[in-house]
């Protein structure tokens, strides 16, 4: 189940994040996703360490991520050449569009 959550850095993601747990054996697998950017990190962590630390540690490495692409100038000059435009199939609708 995914949740809005209050990053630490309103500048890089000022729509907050969505927070999914999937619980994998022993593991947690913390999901994070920028709404607006739809840029999506994954860590995998101890469930004993606790909810708070999971969700600051994917915070965290999700802001580093959409600051580097937002505003990396090296980051954007690499990305900008190898980005390839996606045409869209009007024909019918894929599994994302339902």
């Amino acid at each position: 189940m995914s949740r809005p959550v209050a990053p630490n850095n309103r500048t890089v993601l000022p729509q907050g994040a969505l927070i999914e747990f999937v619980g994998q054996g022993a593991y947690v697998k913390v999901s994070a996703v920028d709404p607006v950017t739809y840029i999506e990190v994954s860590i995998v962590g101890d469930p004993a360490v606790g909810e708070k630390a999971l969700i600051q540690q994917a915070i965290r490495k999700l802001e580093r991520i959409v600051y580097k692409r937002k505003y990396d100038k090296e980051t954007l000059g690499r990305e900008a050449d190898r980005a390839v435009p996606r045409g869209r199939r009007q024909d019918f609708p894929s599994g994302w569009d339902l």
